[in-house]
């Protein structure tokens, strides 16, 4: 069990508790970024329906485990936020370099890049947006995506190259669009409900488990009706909640809830990880930061650190009693795709922010400066608010702190 899983003791005592009969019916798997806490959930939700004796090996063939490996199995719903397209545009790299060298990786490879998508494309499944005024036109973008996956899939012969870059670029572009159009950064009340039905139905085999990502980004109603469900549990039924700030989480959940924690890999470990999944041995193990988050990070079309300038300087302006041109700043950060370039920005600003309200007087600033920020990504995650209208509302709030 948990072949895949590397450097958690978590493995071990998921490992044990499975086999002993003794998971309880809701978990949390709390850790770092980049720690492994999805790849657990995947294989937890795998393990518990594998249909061979014994079970849970990773090398199992049986239809639930090939059903799950492949990640289409019917009896896992996946939902909450994540930034799916850098792991996604890794995954391709990884899979484009071993078809044109045509080395022992494509198999792997293959089934990287389709895993890596279907992390996303699971995000959609109609069960959770049903009544979703969203629905059809996911359907419409979900459809297309099926019909070039379907040509990559395991079950089918590689094409030639050129129709396999031809088909994963037309992916890529249909996973951002998938990504940024439609995946909000708090779980509408609506999939919590939507979840609770799926759940009560029974499975035709095996166990059904619902993963939830970054569950300290619940707002208030979500958590209160993901709790009426965790009372009252559906037999048959395992809930995975996966967060990276277990104090951000309501006591009231985090009661109902066995934790498994996630511990940070040193710099050789993550260096390995990247070997192993992504095949690049070329990367320096580094002392300065999660490096698997920052191999993932230079798939971004604009370097992290040219946003962080790009904050700095749109700070900076402010409260040189300038304003900045918003449109250019816009153009320059690569128009905030993926959504983590934005993400990257308001960091950045916040940093700032830190260092020019350094006295005790300017606590009060800082906070509000804070809040600010913290409102400026909400009303784009979660109301769509449009980034330049965001930026215009942000740059009066901090003008305003100028003042006084």
């Amino acid at each position: 069990m948990f072949d895949n899983l590397l450097f958690q003791s978590a493995a071990r005592l998921l490992e044990d508790d499975i086999v002993s009969n003794k998971l309880p019916g809701a978990v949390l798997f709390c850790g770092n970024d980049s720690s492994g806490k999805l790849t657990a959930a995947l294989e937890t939700a795998r393990v518990l329906s594998c249909q061979a004796s014994p079970r849970g090996k990773w090398s199992c063939t049986c239809p639930s485990c090939l059903k799950h490996k492949a990640l289409v199995s019917p009896n896992v719903l996946l939902l909450g936020p994540r930034d799916c397209s850098l792991e996604i545009h890794a995954a391709a790299k990884a899979f484009l370099c071993s078809v044109s060298m045509q080395d022992s990786h494509v198999a792997a490879t293959r089934y990287l890049f389709l895993r890596a998508v279907r992390k996303l494309q699971n995000r959609f499944n109609q069960a959770l947006w049903q009544d979703s005024d969203k629905l059809s036109k996911i359907a419409a973008v979900t459809s297309e995506l099926d019909e070039y996956m379907e040509e990559l899939d395991v079950e089918h012969e590689l094409p030639e190259l050129k129709k396999i870059e031809d088909d994963i670029k037309k992916i890529l572009e249909l996973s951002e669009k998938l990504e940024g159009d439609f995946l909000y950064d708090s779980i509408p009340v609506l999939q919590i409900r939507n979840l609770s039905a799926w759940a009560r139905i029974g499975a035709a085999a095996g166990t059904k488990v619902v993963i939830i990502e970054k569950a300290e980004r619940m707002l208030e109603g979500v958590r209160n009706a993901l709790l009426k469900i965790l009372e009252e549990p559906p037999a048959n039924t395992l809930f995975i909640l996966t967060t990276s700030r277990r104090n951000a989480v309501m006591p009231t959940i985090l009661s109902r809830l066995r934790s498994y924690n996630f511990s940070s890999r040193t710099p050789e470990q993550e260096k390995e990880i990247i070997d192993r999944v992504f095949h690049d041995g070329a990367v320096a193990a580094s002392s300065g930061g999660p490096l698997i988050q920052h191999y993932l990070e230079g798939f971004l079309p604009v370097r992290p650190e040219a946003i962080e300038k790009r904050a700095c300087d749109f700070f900076d302006q402010i409260f040189d009693g300038k304003i900045p041109d918003i449109a250019d700043l816009i153009k320059n950060c690569g128009k905030f795709e993926p959504r983590v370039l934005f993400k990257i920005f308001l960091s950045a600003l916040e940093a700032r922010t830190r260092s020019f309200f350094a006295s005790a007087e300017g606590t009060q600033k800082a906070l509000a400066v804070s809040k600010a920020l913290r409102d400026c990504y909400f009303n784009v995650s979660t109301y769509n608010q449009g980034i330049q209208a965001a930026l215009e509302e942000l740059l009066c709030a901090l003008a305003r702190e100028r003042k006084r």
